[in-house]
């Protein structure tokens, strides 16, 4: 039961750093698309780190939705289940988009940052 608490802040805490990180992730692909001075590596770094902790998210929301039997709004599971497949969309779509993969990571993360804060509001 302890545990089950434990892992339940985790998935609140996870939460705000997903919104936060897309923000970020989101302006910083959205400045390098106009200057080539925010471009790089560590941009992409960022990136992948943040979309990660969207699997982290949604995996800590499965367990403790079988831990504890919960039935949560359907929505937050629609918000959930969408921000996985925004991310494959995003990886999907970025050979297509070369010249403007930034302007479409930029979206796609402030996208997913609107998702998050959605289910945060449901969940």
């Amino acid at each position: 039961m302890i545990l089950g608490l434990v892992v339940r802040d985790v998935h609140h805490a996870v939460a705000f750093v997903v919104v936060f990180s897309n923000a970020i992730a989101g302006s910083w692909a959205l400045t390098a698309h106009y200057r080539e001075t925010a471009r790089g590596r560590p941009l992409w770094w960022f990136i992948i780190g943040t979309q990660s902790l969207v699997y982290v998210q949604a995996g800590l929301g499965v367990g403790i939705q079988q831990s504890e039997d919960l039935e949560p709004p359907d929505f937050h599971y629609l918000y959930g289940f969408t921000m996985v497949i925004v991310i494959a969309m995003l990886y999907g779509y970025r050979q297509q988009m070369e010249q403007q993969k930034h302007l479409l990571y930029a979206v796609g993360s402030l996208f997913l940052m609107g998702l998050g804060i959605r289910s945060m509001l449901l969940g």
